[in-house]
């Protein structure tokens, strides 16, 4: 089973091996990651982590537990420009830095062990995590409750002061969905830093992770447009044409696809 494979078929356990298909994930970009090694690493973790979290209910264990991995050194990767390797979860493990939708699904793993109740959310630009029922959320980096007016202050960081926090903002996020945000945030790490083959890699699996959206046709073309596949190039074209609903956007896909080569077709 390769690892593309092997990290779908994780989907379809029970429970869910969120983390072990995020391994499998960097594997389709290091042939040398050891996907056994690297959960026996976790175990480690979580063995330290169970030994050092207070005697509490345990639905009150979700902050210590994020306050416990902070102390351990496992914060957000600050570096800039960030890296692919912030993405990559087996350099997470080694190196305590990482993306918050990493340190979530790492946090979420250990509170499904734990028995902590504990979920995603799909927060726009910062994932984050709830304790069903609670009144906030809590920051995957450090554990920091977040209240309604700290969302709003969040959301306008991340995309301006015109945004308005919507209960949309504050949705769940299924193993799959999380998988798929993941794909998209390594597909962009690997764009940014000059790697379109790798991006192509993140670009395919975001398509079979959910549904998928124009601007994830409209990134795959431009891979292949940089890589020098017209045909795939003009499907991925086409199928952003039939999902979009913007006339400008309509007239500039069927400039683009206008000149494109056209296929051509050996009569036998």
């Amino acid at each position: 089973m390769n690892p593309r494979h092997a990290c779908l078929a994780c989907l379809d356990r029970s429970p869910v091996a969120l983390l072990e298909a995020t391994l499998w994930i960097a594997a389709e970009h290091h042939r040398d990651v050891d996907v056994p090694a690297c959960i026996s690493q976790f175990n480690g973790l979580y063995q330290d982590i169970n030994a050092r979290l207070p005697m509490l209910p345990v639905v009150e264990l979700a902050q210590p537990l994020l306050r416990q991995l902070s102390a351990l050194g496992f914060q957000q990767d600050e570096f800039h420009p960030l890296r692919p390797q912030a993405a990559l979860m087996d350099n997470v493990l080694q190196r305590r830095r990482g993306q918050p939708l990493l340190l979530a699904i790492l946090t979420l793993e250990l509170a499904r062990r734990l028995s902590i109740p504990l979920e995603g959310v799909n927060f726009p630009g910062h994932f984050l995590l709830r304790v069903p029922g609670a009144d906030h959320l809590l920051d995957p980096c450090g554990g920091r409750r977040l209240y309604p007016n700290d969302c709003r202050e969040l959301l306008a960081r991340q995309y301006g002061p015109q945004t308005t926090l919507s209960a949309e903002h504050l949705r769940g996020a299924t193993p799959a969905l999380m998988l798929q945000r993941l794909s998209r945030n390594l597909r962009q790490l690997h764009i940014s830093n000059d790697k379109p083959l790798a991006a192509l890699i993140d670009a395919e699996r975001v398509m079979q992770l959910g549904p998928v959206q124009v601007t994830d046709y409209l990134t795959r073309a431009a891979l292949y447009q940089q890589l020098d596949c017209p045909q795939a190039e003009r499907f991925d074209l086409e199928h952003a044409l039939l999902l979009t609903d913007d006339p400008m956007q309509r007239l500039k896909l069927s400039d683009r696809l206008g000149q494109l080569p056209t296929a051509t077709r050996s009569i036998h």
